[in-house]
């Protein structure tokens, strides 16, 4: 089993959810509904300075369902590559 975890701005995530459905994966996941902090793209910290909020999902999916899950996040990353998508995995055993 691996775990992914997928972190983005609220803006996509309406597309990361149909590209997932796309790919048939990430049928069962965990949802972080807020998730403030600072990345690469900047701070998302949900107040008057910097509104801007993301969310988070995890799923734990055995390493095919995995890359596909990597294949549906790369499409949306495609088509915007400024929103801050990213994606992590880590093995079960770690």
């Amino acid at each position: 089993m691996i775990r992914v975890e997928i972190i983005a701005n609220h803006s996509v995530e309406e597309n990361i959810n149909e590209a997932l459905r796309k790919e048939g994966v990430g049928k069962y996941y965990t949802k972080y509904p807020s998730i403030l902090g600072v990345g690469s793209t900047g701070p998302r910290m949900g107040d008057a300075i910097w509104p801007e909020e993301n969310f988070a999902l995890v799923i734990w999916c055995e390493e095919e369902e995995a890359r596909g899950i990597v294949r549906a996040i790369g499409a949306v990353k495609e088509h915007f590559p400024n929103e801050g998508i990213k994606i992590f995995g880590l093995p079960e055993d770690i």
